[in-house]
């Protein structure tokens, strides 16, 4: 599990190798990634777009900027979490992601709550000690 935590709000992501969803033969790999994203301040926050970077093991980057999560702007009061699944696909068998959210606080302001980076990682790679 993968942790980070930024203006009160904790975020925690869980990637899983998907092998039924992945072909390694034709260079498809595919990933589930669950993220809990919980309140840890004394007022609702709102989640209104996400940010993601996404890097292949041979360097490739994809960015992807939209609004919410899963088709939702969830507010998240205080002492309570919102949770979604979602995945990514690569043309390699590894990979990494890592982003932010942009939320609101109860006033409307904007700031921003980091995603940890997390590793994707399939046994269809040589491991390798850094």
């Amino acid at each position: 599990m993968y942790e980070a935590t930024t203006h009160d709000v904790r975020v925690q992501v869980e990637p899983v190798f998907l092998e039924n969803q992945s072909a390694p033969d034709e260079g498809h790999f595919v990933w589930a990634y669950s993220v809990r994203i919980e309140n840890l301040g004394t007022a609702p926050v709102r989640l209104v777009n996400r940010y993601w970077r996404i890097t292949d093991a041979q360097g490739l980057v994809e960015e992807v900027r939209g609004p919410g999560v899963v088709g939702e702007q969830p507010t998240i009061s205080p002492g309570s979490h919102f949770e979604y699944t979602s995945g990514a696909p690569l043309k390699t068998p590894s990979g990494i992601m890592f982003g932010a959210y942009e939320m609101h606080d109860a006033a409307g302001d904007s700031f921003q709550v980091d995603i940890p980076a997390f590793s994707l990682d399939s046994p269809h790679q040589a491991i390798q000690l850094n």
